[in-house]
């Protein structure tokens, strides 16, 4: 299978959830895993908003930077861009006025469709969404 990992993924890969065994044995099954340049940055700020809750500190947060870029530098993800047929067809399924996407989900869900990926999610309103324009995503709880 050919996957796209949304932010909720790649987080719970990086530090102990309790999906975090579920995406693990789902990702030892994807032989290179994508990600968009927005999930990257969409991770980092996942990780300064842990800090500033209180519950990483900045030592634990900075190993897990150095290992994502790590393996960003290995090439483990492979990095797909965000053209702009996604950013119109993520407007189009806003503009449907039948979900509650979000922006940035929208553009998730796109790349993922028009790059014949399976999109690997947490999140449930995002799968839902995916659901309803007949994508099948792999919801990972």
């Amino acid at each position: 299978m050919r996957a796209f990992l949304d932010t909720s993924v790649l987080a719970s890969y990086y530090w102990p959830e309790p999906r975090s065994k579920h995406v693990q044995q789902a990702l030892a099954q994807i032989e290179n895993p994508a990600i968009s340049p927005l999930v990257e940055i969409e991770f980092y700020c996942v990780v300064a908003r842990k800090i500033r809750a209180g519950a990483m500190d900045v030592p634990f947060a900075r190993r897990i930077l150095a290992e994502f870029q790590r393996h960003l530098s290995e090439s483990r993800f492979q990095i797909i861009p965000i053209q702009a047929g996604e950013y119109t067809l993520a407007g189009q399924w806003i503009g449907s006025f039948s979900t509650s996407l979000r922006s940035v989900d929208a553009l998730h869900l796109a790349t993922a469709s028009n790059n014949d990926l399976t999109l690997l999610t947490a999140d449930k309103i995002l799968a839902a969404a995916a659901h309803q324009f007949g994508l099948k995503p792999q919801l990972i709880s």
